[in-house]
C-alpha cells in the first residue's frame, strides 16, 4: 500500500495545492499536522511519522514548503518516503527551484504533474525527462501535448525514448568517491568510509543494450578469478534501468541506458581510509588578550595526484577580532559570520607540506563556557583517482544497427564528511 492523499504545505501548515488519490482519508485531518508537529518540536522528539488516530502522515522539509503523504493503511514507508524525494527532484528539474512562490506561480503544471507522477495511491512515471516529453511549462501547449501520450509511458522501457539519433555515439562513464573521515583530537581516525557513485552520460543512438564490468570482488569470486585488486562494494543502489536478476545472479551490470545524464549505480566501501589531505593544528588562547592558531596540511596521497580547490575551516572563537595571516601557499580569510578561517589553496600537489598561521585578537571579557569545540573540516576534489581502486574494466555497447561507440571513464576522489577536531 502507498499513499492516500499529498499535500504541498508552506511554513505555516497552509495548503498549498493537495491531491486525494484514493479518498479513504478525510482531507480535512491535515489540519492536524502542524500543530502535532510543533508539538514535537518543542518536546525535542520529531519523528518522521507522525500518528493521528488511524491517519499516518508522513513529511519531508524542502527549502520553505512541507511534503507530507496520508495514509489509514501500513503502508510502505520507504516507498512513500523515496516517492517525496522524487517530487521533489521532479519539482526542481521544472522550476529551478522548489520553493513556496514557484508553487504558487506554476499551479496547472504541479497538478498536471500529480496526476502523472502517481495513481489511485501508486507511484507512475518519474523520470523528469518523461515527463518533460507531455507535461511542458508553457499553459497553452498542455492541452494540445495530452492528445499524443509518448510511447515511453506505455513502453516497457519508460526511461528512454524510441528513435533518438546521434552524429557520434559516445557515452561517459564518471567514477566519483566521496570520502567520509572523523579524526579525534589525539590524531586517531575514528570513523571512516567511501560513498561512490557512477554516472553516466550517454549520447548513444536506438535502443542500446550496454554491460558494465568493474574490479567486483564477488564477481571475481564467483569466476574464480582472483588476479589484481578487487573491491568489496556495499549498500549497491541502481538505477531502474539496471536488470536485478541478472545481476543477482552473475553480477553483470546490463541495462539500456536513460538518454542524457543519469546516475547509474552508488555504493559504499566499508574500509579504513587514510585522511588523503593531514591536518596538524596548534590552537593557542592567551587569556583575555589573543590566539594563536598554526595549521599545517600535508598531502597523504600519490606524488603524481593533485587536489583541486582545496578549503581548509578552521574554527575560531566567535569574539575574535582583527585577524592577522601568513600563508607558505594559497590565500586565509576570516569569515566572521561562520567563525572560522578559510583557508583556500587551488592547487595542492601529493606529499606537499604546506603551513598557515593565525593570529587574533580577544577582548578581556571571556565567554568559554558557551562555546563547543567544532573541528577543522576540509573540502577537496582530486581528479584521475580512486581511494579504493575501483576500475571500470570494459563498457561492450550492443545495439542492432551495428554502429561502433566511444565509451570515456573519468575517475574523481572528493571530500565527503571530513573532519579533524582539535583540542581547544
Amino acid at each position: 500500500m502507498s499513499a492516500s492523499a499529498i499535500f504541498v504545505l508552506d511554513l505555516k501548515g497552509k495548503v498549498l495545492i493537495c491531491r486525494n488519490y484514493k479518498g479513504d482519508v478525510n482531507m480535512a485531518d491535515i489540519d492536524h499536522f502542524m500543530p502535532l508537529l510543533m508539538q514535537q518540536e518543542e518536546e525535542g522528539m520529531i519523528c518522521p511519522v507522525i500518528t493521528r488516530g488511524n491517519v499516518h502522515f508522513m513529511w519531508i522539509k524542502h527549502s520553505n514548503l512541507y511534503l507530507v503523504a496520508t495514509t489509514n493503511k501500513n503502508s510502505n514507508a520507504s516507498l512513500v518516503y523515496s516517492f517525496l524525494y522524487k517530487l521533489v527532484e521532479v519539482f526542481t528539474e521544472y522550476f529551478k527551484e522548489l520553493e513556496e512562490e514557484s508553487i504558487q506561480d506554476n499551479f496547472v503544471v504541479v497538478y498536471e504533474l500529480l496526476d502523472e507522477l502517481m495513481d489511485f495511491g501508486f507511484p507512475q512515471t518519474t523520470d523528469s525527462k518523461i515527463l518533460q516529453e507531455y507535461i511542458t511549462q508553457e499553459g497553452a501547449k498542455l492541452e494540445v501535448a495530452k492528445t499524443k501520450v509518448p510511447t515511453t509511458v506505455t513502453n516497457a522501457v519508460s526511461w528512454r525514448s524510441e528513435g533518438i539519433k546521434y552524429k557520434k555515439n559516445e557515452v561517459f562513464i564518471d567514477v566519483i568517491e566521496s570520502i567520509n573521515v572523523l579524526v579525534n583530537a589525539n590524531g586517531s581516525v575514528m570513523s571512516s568510509d567511501i560513498v561512490g557513485s557512477i554516472k553516466l552520460k550517454t549520447m548513444l543512438s536506438g535502443m542500446p543494450e550496454l554491460r558494465l564490468g568493474l574490479n567486483d570482488r564477488v564477481l571475481f569470486a564467483l569466476s574464480g578469478r582472483d588476479k589484481g585488486k578487487t573491491v568489496m562494494m556495499e549498500d549497491v543502489k541502481f538505477h531502474q534501468c539496471v536488470r536485478l536478476s541478472r545481476f543477482e545472479s552473475d553480477r553483470t551490470i546490463s541495462f539500456i541506458p536513460p538518454d542524457g545524464e543519469s546516475e547509474l549505480m552508488s555504493y559504499r566501501i566499508n574500509t579504513h581510509v587514510k585522511p588523503l589531505i593531514w591536518i596538524e593544528s596548534v590552537i593557542e588562547k592567551f587569556s583575555h588578550s589573543r590566539v594563536e592558531i598554526m595549521v599545517k596540511a600535508k598531502g597523504q596521497f600519490k606524488k603524481q595526484s593533485v587536489a583541486n580547490n582545496v578549503e581548509i575551516r578552521v574554527p575560531v572563537p566567535s569574539d575574535a577580532d582583527s585577524p592577522k595571516f601568513k600563508t607558505s601557499t594559497g590565500n586565509a580569510k576570516y569569515v566572521p559570520e561562520k567563525d572560522l578561517v578559510l583557508w583556500t589553496i587551488k592547487s595542492f600537489p601529493g606529499g606537499k607540506e604546506f603551513l598557515m598561521r593565525a593570529h587574533f585578537g580577544l577582548p578581556s571579557v571571556e565567554n568559554d563556557e558557551l562555546e563547543g569545540k567544532p573541528p577543522i573540516t576540509v573540502k577537496f576534489e582530486i581528479p584521475y583517482f580512486t581511494v579504493s581502486g575501483i576500475q571500470v574494466r570494459y563498457m561492450k555497447i550492443i545495439e542492432k544497427s551495428g554502429y561502433q561507440a566511444l565509451p570515456w571513464v573519468r575517475y574523481i576522489t572528493q571530500s565527503g564528511d571530513y573532519q579533524l577536531r582539535t583540542n581547544v
